[in-house]
């Protein structure tokens, strides 16, 4: 039994988790890349069936790989390319149910079937992305990019 539905029936009960400890993470510190390397550890714990999850964070106008759990990434993205691209361009959280249908999938893992990028924003404000990939197709839905979306105004709010 995955961790999912071992400790929490429902996603909406697993983000809240994820939420308050990220939020009493912050309450430890106000260093960004402390915060996001612990929030990118806590999603790979709590998330099931997922692969790599991190920050890419706009500097110079280009997504810059940060703190992330997982295997060797891309450095550098520039805005509209790829996944993170796209939904840091459009500010809109992007969902792939196949990354090897999607033409502008940047492929960092082979093995990574499904991903979810939601952007950090702040009235407006882009201050980079939120990506998390899967090796199990259409491993995202709704349900994740609404409780990742919340995790993100908590750390727009409280980091930058």
């Amino acid at each position: 039994m995955d961790i999912e539905k071992r400790y929490f029936p429902t996603k909406r009960e697993l983000y809240d988790a994820v939420y308050d400890t990220a939020d009493a993470m912050l309450r430890e510190t106000d260093d960004a890349c402390a915060v996001l390397a612990n929030v990118s550890a806590l999603l790979m714990l709590f998330l099931p069936d997922v692969s790599w999850t991190g920050f890419y964070l706009l500097k110079r106008g280009r997504l810059v790989l940060g703190p992330f759990q997982g295997k060797p990434a891309v450095a550098e993205i520039e805005m509209g390319r790829g996944v993170c691209g796209t939904a840091a361009a459009e500010r809109r959280t992007q969902i792939v149910a196949d990354v090897h249908a999607c033409k502008n999938h940047i492929a960092c893992d082979a093995s990574s079937a499904s991903e979810i990028v939601v952007p950090l924003l702040d009235g407006g404000a882009l201050f980079g992305v939120i990506d998390i990939d899967s090796r199990k197709p259409a491993r995202f839905d709704e349900e994740d990019a609404a409780g990742l979306a919340r995790l993100a105004e908590l750390l727009c709010r409280k980091l930058f």
